[in-house]
């Protein structure tokens, strides 16, 4: 094999097994160099055990690592990153109280003659990878004020500090816009033609076919597929992943529209957003379109309470409702998922049963006093009925996959009985199989006359879950369209303020 041809990292026969379970199982390909390698598979399929043994965080019980041709045993984190192996993960990893251009090189201060920090080639050096990515924050803004978008983006300025030769990015582009990832995809081509080795595992099948060379398909362990990027349109990725086709993504069942339920009308939120008004139907799946900043997540949280309004009103079944807190809102029968699932939906260290009951204590109160019985019957309902995947009611969230995490959020605001439920960004972060059970249960609960108002940033999603479709530009309300008039084009033309004509 010529050294052009010849991979920079090779996996011959990589095996794990925890407890009898292959995690991985005899896992061979290898990666070039100067590519974008894109890696998927559903959760469970091995993706996290992969990158684990990558970085040194775990060993394997089997097969060898080639670098260069040369066998090499990455027998820690360190060792990976003199090897030039860096990862950067989904979930940002950040000191809120330090400043972005101390979060970029923590650990890895730029040092004076004097031994101490050199701030202003700290501050320099941040601000100059911070220009490239085109971010709109500063080298010294405060970490604490950033979105989660501005942290995810953060996170991959402090890999790009490393001197990497194989960058693994994991779900990078999970909380940004489209401009923010486009930006992300032309640093990703740059690293890509310098010489840098790029692992991309993402569960958004656009962006694996937008900006991979070459793609390895993983399920249940097994390496399925190593092929050419050209090679593999969506459909075929998925039948690897999953075995079943792109259809099965969104099991739509047909639902009775009945009356208006929700109505609101001039929401405002000065800054924010302004003179938003729309109605919800009972039986109804609405998809609320729009780019990361339009103000969709800032008009549900209005919704529910959680943030105040400067002007306009909430009707919900006919009757005037004043979004104070959220409590207010589960009293009329108004639930929200939020975006953040780890931060705002869940308590990490705590059980499915106390998760999934946090929402409903009073209930399961009387006369102050929990009763067990009643919270562990609770948890075992909605265990069964969302299929959570987990030992028993009493393992902690934490240790649970994000599918199942998102679930069990779920299943906290079902127990509540609610008839509106606002889903932001229900399958953020989840697998393809995941997800089509998911968007099952919406589908049912639509049915069963749940009103239901969904937010997503993949347009997949809200195309092939909505009834009707409301997109938002700039803080407003700019379209809405119909389940059979809605298209791809048409929305993000709308969300882009781009005329059809143009």
């Amino acid at each position: 094999m010529s050294a052009e041809t010849a991979p920079l990292l090779e996996l011959r026969g990589i095996t794990k097994t925890y407890g009898g379970v292959h995690a991985l199982s005899d896992v061979s390909f290898g990666i070039q160099p100067r590519t974008v390698h894109a890696l998927v598979g559903e959760n469970g399929a091995g993706k996290s055990t992969l990158v684990k043994i990558l970085t040194g965080v775990i060993q394997p019980d089997e097969g060898t690592l080639l670098i260069d041709g040369e066998v090499r045993r990455i027998a820690d984190p360190q060792t990976a990153h003199k090897l030039g192996i860096v990862a950067m993960y989904q979930e940002p990893t950040v000191f809120q109280d330090l400043s972005v251009a101390e979060n970029v090189f923590a650990g890895r201060h730029p040092r004076s003659g004097l031994r101490t920090v050199a701030w202003r080639q700290l501050r320099s050096d941040a601000s100059r990878i911070l220009d490239e990515l085109g971010v709109d924050f500063g080298p010294d803004t405060p970490v604490r004020g950033l979105g989660v978008a501005d942290r995810q983006l953060l996170e991959i300025a402090k890999a790009l500090t490393s001197s990497a030769r194989l960058l693994i990015m994991d779900e990078p582009t999970a909380a940004l816009s489209p401009h923010e990832s486009d930006n992300l995809f032309a640093t990703v081509r740059r690293l890509r033609d310098r010489g840098v080795v790029i692992v991309f595992i993402s569960h958004r099948l656009e962006e694996v076919t937008a900006i991979a060379d070459t793609v390895t398909v993983l399920r249940d362990g097994g390496h399925v597929a190593t092929r050419p990027a050209g090679e593999l349109p969506h459909d075929e990725i998925i039948r690897l992943m999953v075995g079943r086709s792109l259809d099965a993504l969104f099991p739509k069942e047909p639902a009775e529209i009945g009356d208006v339920v929700f109505k609101a009308e001039g929401l405002t939120r000065r800054g924010v957003f302004s003179d938003v008004s729309f109605e919800l139907r009972r039986g109804e799946i609405v998809g609320l379109a729009g780019f990361v900043g339009s103000g969709r997540t800032e008009v549900a949280q209005a919704i529910f309470g959680i943030d105040s309004l400067d002007s306009g009103t909430v009707a919900i079944e006919g009757r005037r409702f004043r979004p104070r807190s959220p409590r207010a809102a589960l009293r009329r029968g108004l639930a929200y998922l939020p975006e953040d699932r780890l931060n705002q939906g869940l308590v990490q260290p705590m059980s499915i049963a106390q998760n999934t009951s946090m929402a409903v204590l009073p209930a399961l109160t009387p006369g102050g006093v929990l009763r067990p019985r009643r919270e562990r019957a609770l948890a075992r309902r909605f265990m069964e009925q969302l299929r959570i995947r987990a030992t028993s009611i009493a393992q902690v969230v934490r240790s649970l996959s994000g599918g199942n995490q998102q679930k069990v959020v779920l299943s906290k605001w079902l127990a509540a009985n609610p008839r509106i439920l606002i889903l932001d960004e229900p399958t953020h972060g989840v697998d393809v199989g995941t997800k089509a059970e998911v968007h099952r249960t919406i589908s049912g609960l639509a049915a069963q006359g749940l009103t239901i108002l969904l937010i997503s940033s993949e347009l997949l999603e809200i195309l092939g879950m909505s009834d009707r479709i409301l997109v938002m530009r700039e803080g407003r309300l700019v379209a809405e369209l119909s389940r059979e008039e809605a298209t791809q084009e048409r929305v993000i033309q709308a969300a882009a303020g781009v005329s059809e004509a143009a």
